[in-house]
């Protein structure tokens, strides 16, 4: 029997297209998939006529009983994908844990890269990033204003995700620990109302304020106060 794997599959952040040919055949072989979202796991499968597989849901909320369903189907020999609801798991989203159990268990775990909205707006960025700090998404209350002071003492760019609800408010207060500073705000990366802007955190402030905010946002925040 060939030894049983977990594959980590990264999955478009936007555009269907956005996939490779690796995850696809991963997705076909295997027998169970392992997704935050099962119904937006199967409209990607229906789009490549996927179709059979056991889709479990694996998400923050009931993430100690699944990873005991999954480590289970490992163990009788099944492979299992892991999949976010869009761009490579683990990265802000649920998996750190169930790849931990994994290994533990003595399970090879297999990255199957692709789509990351981290590296998408990294790649276009203006400024320097060669050395950079996720941070990810920023605590809502404790420890939110410790994280900003961390921000705006390094010499080198941030990256954050940031959602609808909150990020005017993000804007707001990086302008107000870090002073004003360029940086890149990506909305909806590689979907049909993409924003790629770019500007300071004064320019931001505004332009999100009076335009659309909807969808996921990624901002790249550069170290260099403006005088």
């Amino acid at each position: 029997m060939t030894p049983s794997k977990l594959y980590v599959v990264a999955t478009p952040i936007g555009n269907l297209k956005d996939i490779t040919i690796r995850a696809l055949e991963i997705l076909k072989e295997v027998s169970v998939i392992a997704c935050e979202d099962t119904r937006v796991t199967r409209r990607l499968l229906e789009r490549y006529d996927i179709t059979g597989k056991k889709l479990l849901s694996h998400y923050l909320q009931n993430e100690n009983n699944s990873i005991r369903g999954i480590l289970k189907i490992l163990q009788d020999g099944e492979s299992v994908a892991l999949v976010s609801d869009a761009g490579t798991p683990v990265i802000s989203d649920p998996g750190n844990r169930l790849v931990q159990m994994a290994v533990k268990e003595g399970f090879e775990v297999v990255p199957i890269p692709g789509p990351s909205s981290l590296t998408t707006l990294l790649s276009v960025c203006h400024f320097p990033v060669d050395v950079f700090t996720f941070e990810g998404f920023l605590p809502h209350k404790k420890g939110r204003q410790t994280r900003l002071k961390k921000i705006a003492e390094r010499d080198h760019p941030t990256v954050l995700f940031e959602s609808t609800h909150r990020i005017v408010r993000l804007l707001k207060e990086l302008l107000k620990n870090c002073g004003n500073r360029d940086v890149l705000v990506g909305r909806e990366l590689t979907k049909i109302h993409e924003t790629l802007f770019r500007g300071t955190l004064v320019s931001a402030d505004s332009f999100f304020t009076v335009n659309s905010i909807k969808g996921e946002f990624v901002l790249i925040l550069s170290p260099e106060t403006l005088t």
